[in-house]
């Protein structure tokens, strides 16, 4: 079945919207059991650590694959893989048998698929739409992810009382052929090998990425620039925010899983206004500038807030500017990037910028543990 412009890129943006919701519930169950099961922030940060070191070191293989092979091949294979890791994970808890460990060398794995359907999907999507159109996919992009992160926790949380954790990761299991269905029934534009990357040794196409970057200074520079946020963001918000909420609310669920949802809705509110509008006509501030913005509002907040009104309010107001200031940073690189090295610019882009990822995994666990969390509860410093 053929299609063009954003109709295709439609189709598969809700298949993978609907494997994304169900991958949230899956990791939302699973990390409030591993929470439940050890009481530490270290092994939940952990998690996240292993979902991203093997995304990072596959990345830049990822990326010459991707510029070599069909990429709705390489997106059907990663779901693949993805279904099968939940599969294994579902075995393994209906055996009495999961154990913590078991989880982090599943994230692992599904790290090694992610590695290949993100930028996969990236550089097929500047193929499939004009020009224009780049920031409003990317809002609706963060739409879905948005979605997820406010259907998640909800879904998750009513799903574990009724039917277990197992048949949270079942329902993931369903949403998993959902996305590999729509990705079969669709065929991608063709991209021109300009450079007959598919010739050339693996070594060199493993360094074309990362000489492009640096060719450039201005993609250097704002790659650089990205780099530093996401480190300061995988301490604040991917792994201290989680147990800071616990931990002030006496490990309440209900409150880590409405801050979750608010951040959700933040997030979709701004996409919504990304995919409408595409973004200001200077992406470069677009980038730079929400991404102040949202670390302004949402770090202060919550660093003051000691009630569930005032972190909504905190998470609300800082991923409102997330779908703007990541739509803004994609768009500058889809145009500036050829589509015949995509696939190894885009793979090269997102091993730097992950990489700071889970170093802050690896900084905020032990400092959750030792200095924020006991500061936190009653009695503590703060």
């Amino acid at each position: 079945m053929k299609h063009s412009g954003m109709r295709i890129f439609t189709l598969i943006w809700f298949g993978q919207m609907v494997s994304l919701v169900g991958t949230a519930m899956t990791r939302f169950a699973l990390l409030i059991w591993t929470y439940q099961q050890t009481g530490v922030a270290t092994a939940v940060a952990l998690l996240g650590f292993f979902a991203f070191i093997p995304y990072v070191l596959i990345s830049p293989i990822a990326g010459v694959l991707i510029d070599r092979y069909d990429r709705r091949h390489i997106m059907i294979l990663a779901d693949l893989g993805a279904g099968v890791v939940t599969i294994g994970l579902l075995v393994m808890y209906r055996l009495g048998a999961l154990q913590i460990w078991h989880l982090y060398v599943a994230e692992a794995v599904a790290g090694v698929f992610e590695a290949f359907q993100v930028p996969a999907y990236t550089a097929a999507s500047t193929t499939m739409i004009p020009k224009g159109q780049y920031g409003r996919a990317s809002g609706m992009r963060s739409m879905a992810e948005a979605t997820s992160q406010i259907a998640a926790p909800m879904l998750a949380g009513l799903l574990v009382t009724l039917v277990d954790i197992d048949g949270v990761m079942m329902l993931d299991i369903a949403t998993f052929l959902v996305a590999m269905a729509t990705l079969l029934f669709v065929r991608f534009p063709l991209v021109p090998k300009a450079d007959a990357a598919e010739r050339r040794p693996l070594g060199h196409d493993l360094q074309t990425g990362f000489r492009y970057i640096v060719a450039r200074r201005g993609l250097l520079g704002l790659l650089i620039t990205f780099v530093g946020i996401n480190l300061f963001a995988a301490i604040t918000y991917f792994a201290i925010l989680p147990t800071m909420i616990l931990a002030r609310s006496g490990g309440d669920e209900v409150a880590l899983g409405s801050v979750q949802g608010a951040l959700g809705v933040g997030a979709l509110l701004g996409g919504l206004v990304m995919s409408v509008w595409g973004g200001p006509r200077r992406k470069i501030h677009g980038a730079l500038g929400y991404t102040a913005v949202s670390f302004l509002c949402g770090d202060f907040l919550f660093a003051i807030g000691r009630t569930l009104p005032v972190w909504i309010v905190a998470a609300v107001a800082s991923s409102f500017f997330i779908p703007l200031l990541i739509g803004s940073n994609r768009a500058i690189w889809q145009v500036k990037v050829p589509p015949d090295v995509q696939g190894r610019v885009f793979a090269a882009q997102g091993a730097l910028q992950t990489a700071m990822i889970p170093l802050g995994y690896l900084i905020a666990g032990p400092l959750a543990d030792k200095l924020f969390e006991p500061a936190m509860l009653p009695g503590g410093m703060w």
